[in-house]
């Protein structure tokens, strides 16, 4: 259960992070968009506003932490699997009886 909530988590959050880049788009596509040489210029983060630098890093830090979580979640879901599996062997090997 724990696994699923961090990658809902961090699904939300990517596709937080695509909206986020459609709108960086949107907003700055009518800043210069070539320099005299014909390159293509990019929008640096201290040119950029503030509610899309903030809305960024959140996203960027629910996406790691919801993709910490994910993982932490699997490998504890794996341990306990394997502790069962381990337990049930233990069980099925004190039952087996050798006939005389």
């Amino acid at each position: 259960m724990r696994a699923l909530c961090g990658a809902i988590i961090a699904a939300g959050a990517m596709i937080g992070l695509g909206l986020t880049a459609l709108g960086i788009g949107t907003r700055y596509t009518m800043e210069r968009a070539t320099a005299d040489n014909g390159l293509p210029l990019l929008v640096r983060l201290s040119q950029m506003d503030r509610p899309f630098i903030f809305i960024l890093f959140f996203l960027t830090g629910a996406t790691v932490i919801g993709l910490g979580i994910a993982f932490v979640g699997l490998a504890q879901h794996h341990d306990r699997r394997n502790r069962e599996y381990l337990l049930e062997k233990e069980r099925q090997a004190s039952q087996q009886r050798t006939t005389v």
